[in-house]
C-alpha cells in the first residue's frame, strides 16, 4: 500500500543587503523606488542621511532587507566620522551591497576609499552606475571598464534610480546572490523605523530643503511625543537643535515665516504617510556645538 507523501514548501531566500556609495549618489531615491514608498528622506543636499533606515521588501519567497547608509567620505568633523561608522558597521553586517557611483560626477578617490572598505568586509558587491539617463550611452563603457577591473563584482548594471530604469534587474541579481533563509518581519512592514524616527527625519527633510548654506547640517531635531489633540487627531511635538543662536533666528524666520513653512509641510507628509489628519508643533532651541559632542551624538542616535 503507497503511504501519501508530505508536501513541503519550497524553501525561501532572504537576507540584508547594504546600500552604499558617496554623499549624493541616490542610495536613498533607490531605497524608495525599490520599496515603491518612501521611507528614507531626500534632497539635492549632500549626507542628507545620517544614519541606517532599513527598507522591507516581501515578495513570493523571499524577503529583502535594505539597509541606506549615509554617504562615505573622508572628514575630521566627529558626526561626519561618525556617519563613516555607521556606514562601514552596515556593510559588515550584511549579506550583499550595491554599490552606487554617480557616473554624472564620479569622484576616483572617494570611490577608491569605498572599494578598499568593501574589499575588507568581504562581501559581494553589486556595482550600480547610476543616473545614466543624464549622460550618453557611449560614456559609459570606459567608466565600466575601469572599475571592472579594480574589483570583482557580481554584477554592474546601469540604472536611473530616479526614474526606476534597471531596478528589475537589481532585484533579479540580488534574489540570485541572496541565501535561503526565514522571513525576518512581518510580510506588510516595509521600515522598522519608529514612528518618532520617522518624524524627525521627515521634519529633517524640510529645514534641508529650505534652509541654506549651513544650517542644514547644524541642526537634529528630537520628537518629544507623538500623542492624539483634543479633536483625537495625531500630534507630533519635536524639537530642533542649532548651535549657534543666528541659526535659530534663521530656523524661525521673519514673523516665524520659516518654521511655519518646515511644519506645514510636515504635516502635509505626515498626514499622507500615515493616513489620518496629523498636526506638528515645533520648537528651536540651541544646542552649542552638539555635532562635535559625543553625548549629543548618541542622544540623537547617531552613535551606538
Amino acid at each position: 500500500m503507497a503511504t501519501e507523501g508530505t508536501s513541503q514548501s519550497p524553501p525561501t531566500r532572504s537576507g540584508f543587503i547594504a546600500i552604499v556609495g558617496g554623499p549624493n549618489v541616490g542610495k536613498s531615491t533607490l531605497l524608495n523606488q525599490l520599496l515603491g514608498a518612501k521611507v528614507a528622506i531626500t534632497t539635492p543636499k549632500p549626507q542628507t542621511t545620517r544614519r541606517q533606515i532599513r527598507g522591507i521588501l516581501t515578495g513570493e519567497g523571499y524577503q529583502l532587507v535594505f539597509v541606506d547608509t549615509p554617504g562615505i567620505h573622508v572628514s575630521n568633523r566627529p558626526l561626519n566620522k561618525a556617519l563613516l561608522r555607521s556606514a562601514i558597521e552596515a556593510v559588515s553586517q550584511v549579506d550583499l551591497v550595491l554599490f552606487l557611483v554617480d557616473v554624472t560626477r564620479r569622484r576616483p578617490a572617494n570611490e577608491l576609499a569605498i572599494l578598499d572598505i568593501l574589499a575588507k568586509a568581504g562581501k559581494p558587491v553589486i556595482l550600480l552606475l547610476n543616473k545614466v539617463d543624464l549622460v550618453a550611452k557611449e560614456t559609459l563603457l570606459p567608466i565600466i571598464d575601469d572599475l571592472k577591473d579594480i574589483f570583482p563584482f557580481e554584477a554592474i548594471i546601469p540604472i536611473s534610480a530616479f526614474h526606476g530604469e534597471g531596478l528589475e534587474l537589481v532585484l533579479d541579481e540580488v534574489l540570485r546572490l541572496i541565501p535561503e533563509g526565514p522571513f525576518y518581519y512581518e510580510g506588510t512592514l516595509l521600515t522598522d523605523q519608529t514612528r518618532e524616527v520617522l518624524a524627525s527625519e521627515l521634519i529633517r527633510e524640510k529645514i534641508f530643503l529650505f534652509a541654506d548654506q549651513e544650517v542644514p547640517y547644524s541642526t537634529a531635531v528630537e520628537v518629544e511625543d507623538i500623542g492624539r489633540d483634543s479633536n483625537g487627531n495625531l500630534r507630533v511635538t519635536a524639537t530642533i537643535f542649532v548651535e549657534k543662536p543666528s541659526q535659530k533666528g534663521i530656523l524661525i524666520g521673519k514673523d516665524g515665516r520659516f518654521i511655519r513653512r518646515v511644519r506645514k509641510d510636515a504635516e502635509r507628509e505626515l498626514s499622507t504617510i500615515w493616513q489620518e489628519p496629523t498636526s506638528v508643533q515645533l520648537w528651536v532651541k540651541v544646542l552649542k556645538d552638539w555635532s562635535k559632542d559625543a553625548r549629543s551624538l548618541k542622544r540623537f542616535g547617531l552613535v551606538s
